[in-house]
């Protein structure tokens, strides 16, 4: 008796690629993959969607199709990563903008230091 695979049961409702996407060329299937259509999270959804297929087709994909997609996996990592560079400065300068705020509202409510006083004299060892 042949015990069906976890991948065979999932199913999602939320986003669907275009009806044979996977069998058109890497450009157009990274394009769509990356689109806010099918990956309204970003293209990482996308890269999933690609890692499922690709694993799922198995042994049931020619070379020629597997290479192709491998081929749209590496375009979409650089959609991916120029996405990631975009977003990163802005990121970094509203941190670095909240910690000069933080730091100047600290500096504000700190009293200048008072001179210290005498405390009980240390016990000698």
């Amino acid at each position: 008796m042949a015990t069906r695979k976890w991948s065979a049961g999932v199913k999602t409702v939320s986003t669907y690629p275009e009806h044979n996407l996977f069998n058109q060329d890497a450009e157009t299937v990274a394009k769509h993959l990356a689109s806010k259509k099918v990956s309204p999270k970003g293209p990482a959804s996308g890269m999933r969607m690609l890692n499922f297929y690709i694993n799922r087709a198995g042994k049931n994909l020619s070379q020629e199709r597997h290479d192709e997609l491998e081929k749209a996996k590496g375009i979409l990592s650089n959609i991916i990563r120029k996405q990631k560079d975009k977003a990163a400065p802005k990121s970094f300068a509203k941190s670095a903008a909240k910690k000069s705020a933080t730091k100047a509202a600290t500096r504000s409510r700190v009293s200048p230091r008072k001179p210290a006083t005498k405390s009980a004299p240390k016990r000698a060892a």
